[in-house]
């Protein structure tokens, strides 16, 4: 830099620094800023996932022959509740020797449904749940209505009927369920369901 050349800034410096020495008013140079947004800030609403509830699912029922009565809650949490599961087939057990047999839990959902497609607050009246062969063999040779393959044998079939609401409505709401057989028995008084093939009969 050559002599008695004084830098810019440096010369900048002393006008200012005279001029407050002399009174005199001095502009302070404005730096600009950044705009400043004053809307306020969106706040992020979170994200929420409906949870499906699923009831439980009970069953109420009565073996005639026995009286023995059961209300319970077979499935629950997604899957089959053991112990009540357990109970059930006791209950439906072949009361004339004692013979136990695992019942297909499908058959307590069409009894589930019936009973809300019905609005019953009966038990339902279980005239047969399992059978065992020798016990089905013998009503298979005292009525030819007695299949003697029957479905009662594999625990996939029962015959019922509920006191509160009229045999036909109880066959109907089984026909429209198409979850298996339905067979219908006015006389005899009670509707057969089972898991197998759906179809339909009456009987006596």
């Amino acid at each position: 830099m050559g002599a008695g050349l004084i830098p810019l800034a440096a010369r900048a410096d002393d006008d200012i620094i005279g001029a407050i020495l002399e009174g005199k008013q001095v502009g302070v140079p404005v730096v600009p800023t950044a705009p400043v947004d004053l809307r306020p800030t969106p706040v992020e609403t979170p994200i929420v996932k409906s949870v499906a509830v699923v009831e439980p699912r009970w069953v109420k029922l009565r073996n005639i022959h026995t009286d023995e009565k059961l209300e319970a809650v077979y499935w629950e949490n997604g899957e089959y509740v053991p112990d009540a599961v357990k109970a059930l087939n006791h209950v439906l057990r072949d009361y004339r020797n004692d013979e136990s047999h695992p019942i297909d839990p499908g058959l307590y959902d069409i009894l589930g449904k019936i009973a809300q497609k019905t609005g019953t607050k009966a038990h339902f009246q279980v005239i047969s749940g399992y059978r065992s062969p020798a016990t089905n063999r013998m009503l298979a040779e005292r009525s030819g209505e007695v299949a003697k393959r029957s479905l009662h044998m594999d625990g996939k079939a029962m015959d019922i009927f509920l006191e509160d609401i009229a045999l036909e409505d109880i066959r109907a709401e089984a026909l429209g369920l198409q979850l298996g057989g339905v067979g219908y028995y006015p006389k005899s008084k009670f509707v057969h369901v089972d898991v197998g093939p759906v179809r339909k009969w009456s009987g006596a």
